[in-house]
């Protein structure tokens, strides 16, 4: 068993006093006790709905290597057949922990943050980078209070690069947490209307988010999104903060990660780029103009940390969507191709985990983009986007310049705040709109046809990765030898 931390470690970065004796060292860290892998430390961290004390017996079971419990917790226990590192407060702890992990690294180490595209830029430097060395990143959208330090605590010492993704709801999330990770190069991937019900305006936002230059190693350097409109202002952030080293990425004349040429493809995009005074072309398996402008930030950071971008570009080729996240499924029909319904197998495009209206544009985008077979057609399935406050019905009630005069003209709608949109769009455009997602559901299900190609997209607590399941449950997955992304 490889260790991760050895038990002597474990407990001088906590401060933690260790009940029993102590293994040799443990294999991983946990927070769950459904997913913790034997040999794995169990942090029984209380959260909003659940305390992980509860769970003790479970992760024993489960096969914990020793257990994190809080001082205060331990009477309540009872006696416990694994053993403990007691401490005041086991997320207090975890965090010291991530600070030990993240000071013993020599890793080069990046953070993402951003309105929307945080996760696929993370995970595209998570692919790119896997290419030129060992490469630690979060776990699908680790990036709040406990996220970040368990994503540091898990960090292996002997890893080449690191990715951290960084998000935030409201101000001065983002400054503890970078001050932890203390990266590198730091991402902006955009500002965007995500979270608008938590500040007066985009300004704000972006001040907010540029709380990750104040955690930037010395000359550390700052990638922002030369094509946004607050540019100047997280330039001018950056700058405040003691960033002497910011670069632009984008189609702007005056960036460093500059695209010069792109062409876009249903299930992928070729690029031409000039990364830092060196030209290079490069093949993008995942399709979309949003994927194109994440690379130029994924390929500026990955010069910046020194990886070598021949390699770099050849591993975009097989970067491929997340689940939720663009990911594409090609479904068989039962009518197959009929006379009355000629056309091939449903494309499904899987935008079910998240929605602003920067990700809604561009997954309006992508669907345009994605041609129908035979007498198909192109289906917008879209539910609310949440977290925008007073703003949230004119934001839902735009959404309809998206729709209107394109090749989508089919459109289910469902949540509350998706009547707006519902209202606003005219009569050509053939709309369905549900209140939930389960009123939903067998709609869908039934209006589909061969040839269709239907794009989902919701804020994830709307629950439309449901519709997601629901299709992959009826129509079985069409055999083919070609890559899908």
């Amino acid at each position: 068993m490889s260790l991760l931390w050895t038990s002597e470690a474990l407990v001088a970065a906590m401060d933690g006093r260790p009940l029993g004796p102590m293994p040799d060292g443990i294999s991983g860290i946990s927070i769950d006790s459904r997913s913790l892998q034997p040999g794995d430390a169990f942090f029984a961290i209380k959260g909003e709905a659940m305390d992980g004390h509860d769970f003790a017996t479970a992760a024993i079971k489960a096969g914990a290597g020793v257990l994190v419990v809080a001082e205060g917790k331990l009477p309540s226990l009872g006696r416990l057949t694994a053993p403990i590192i007691v401490v005041e407060d086991v997320l207090a702890a975890l965090e010291k922990l991530g600070v030990a992990s993240r000071a013993r690294s020599r890793a080069k180490i990046i953070a993402v943050t951003g309105s929307a595209g945080k996760t696929t830029t993370k995970e595209a430097l998570r692919h790119v980078l896997s290419a030129v060395g060992k490469v630690h990143a979060s776990a699908q959208s680790f990036n709040n209070h406990w996220g970040v330090p368990l994503t540091l605590a898990r960090m292996p010492d002997d890893c080449d690069y690191a990715v951290f993704e960084i998000g935030m709801n409201h101000p001065d999330e983002i400054r503890p947490l970078v001050k932890m990770v203390r990266p590198h190069v730091a991402i902006v991937t955009m500002i965007a209307a995500a979270h608008l019900g938590f500040f007066r305006n985009l300004d704000e936002i972006a001040k907010a988010k540029a709380e990750i230059f104040e955690g930037l190693e010395p000359d550390g350097a700052a990638v922002l999104n030369r094509d946004d409109a607050r540019f100047k202002l997280l330039d001018k952030m950056a700058h405040a903060a003691g960033v002497e080293h910011v670069y632009g990425f984008g189609e702007n004349a005056r960036s460093t990660f500059k695209l010069t040429k792109c062409e876009l493809h249903a299930d992928h995009s070729d690029i031409a780029a000039r990364i830092g005074g060196h030209d290079m072309i490069a093949r993008i398996g995942a399709p979309g103009r949003h994927m194109v402008q994440n690379v130029l930030a994924v390929l500026g950071a990955a010069q910046l940390v020194g990886a070598d971008l021949d390699k770099v570009a050849i591993a975009l080729n097989d970067l491929s969507a997340e689940r939720g996240r663009g990911k594409r499924h090609v479904l068989r029909h039962p009518g197959g191709s009929t006379s009355s319904h000629p056309g091939g197998p449903i494309t499904l495009i899987d935008e079910s985990y998240n929605a602003n209206p920067a990700s809604m544009a561009a997954a309006m985008a992508l669907l345009n983009a994605t041609p129908v077979t035979g007498e198909g057609r192109r289906i917008a399935v879209l539910g609310d986007m949440l977290e925008l406050g007073d703003h949230s019905a004119k934001l839902h009630a735009a959404l309809a310049d998206l729709i209107v005069g394109t090749g989508t003209q089919t459109v289910f709608l469902g949540g509350p705040e998706m009547r707006a949109l519902a209202e606003a769009l005219p009569s050509e455009v053939k709309t369905e709109y549900r209140a939930g997602v389960e009123d939903l559901k067998p709609v869908l299900l039934a209006a589909l046809q061969p040839g269709d190609v239907v794009m989902i997209k919701s804020s994830k607590g709307i629950g439309f990765a449901k519709l997601v399941d629901a299709l992959l449950g009826k129509f079985p997955a069409e055999p083919t030898t070609s890559k899908q992304t």
